[in-house]
């Protein structure tokens, strides 16, 4: 299928999801990661204008090819790399330690719209920190110029349990509230990155602002 086809079967699903819903419509970023140069230029093309990368080589490429998209690294981000990608990003969606901090703090130009990862689940295969540790993670960032927390973001486990998942993006959306109350200025934390392919219609009912899609969007 093209990704035009691809996004009028998500698009109509989402209509779906937002009539079980109080939320607003999220934004789709679309994961280029596995996909080609030409395939995210018709990403480009049927309308998305925010795309996802988890490696620099990859998001460098997809940059330079899609000028006028917003591009948010997704991937963990090495500190030792941070140098080399932190003034090209828009979004970073894996703030999950102080020594990662730290080196953005060094080495940006200018504020970072940053997502702190949230292990919701408490897979150990999976990065971000747990949700009782986020508030004084914040809080602990409180003096950093060049860090902006505009939300959180979580990857759920690979199931079927409907309900099971839905309790992981709710439980990050009542997180991403008790942030947004400490009205701490750097962590306005309005947003709620959750959602992948195989579950975004579940994270759109729970509140998602941004949901990450790849396979079911470019292939």
């Amino acid at each position: 299928m093209t990704v035009k086809e691809n996004l009028n079967v998500i698009n109509e699903s989402l209509d779906a999801c937002l009539k079980e819903s109080d939320f607003s419509r999220p934004t789709v970023i679309a994961v280029t990661k596995y996909v080609t140069i030409d395939r995210a230029k018709e990403t480009f093309n049927a309308g998305i204008r925010h795309f996802g990368e988890n490696r620099i080589e990859g998001f460098k490429e997809k940059k330079l090819a899609l000028p006028g998209g917003t591009f948010h690294f997704i991937g963990s981000l090495q500190t030792r790399k941070v140098k080399e990608i932190i003034n090209e990003v828009d979004y970073l969606h894996s703030l999950d330690r102080i020594s990662l901090a730290d080196e953005i703090e060094k080495r940006a130009e200018q504020p970072v719209k940053c997502f702190i990862q949230v292990n919701t689940s408490g897979e150990e295969s999976k990065h971000g920190l747990s949700p009782d540790e986020v508030v004084n993670f914040v809080q602990s960032l409180k003096e950093y110029k060049k860090i902006e927390v505009v939300g959180l973001m979580t990857m759920a486990p690979l199931i079927e349990d409907a309900g099971l998942l839905r309790s992981y993006f709710a439980s990050l959306r009542k997180l991403r509230d008790r942030v947004a109350k400490l009205q701490q200025t750097n962590a306005p934390c309005t947003e709620l990155s959750m959602g992948m392919s195989n579950d975004y219609q579940l994270a759109t009912i729970e509140g998602a602002t941004f949901i990450r899609i790849g396979t079911k969007l470019v292939g």
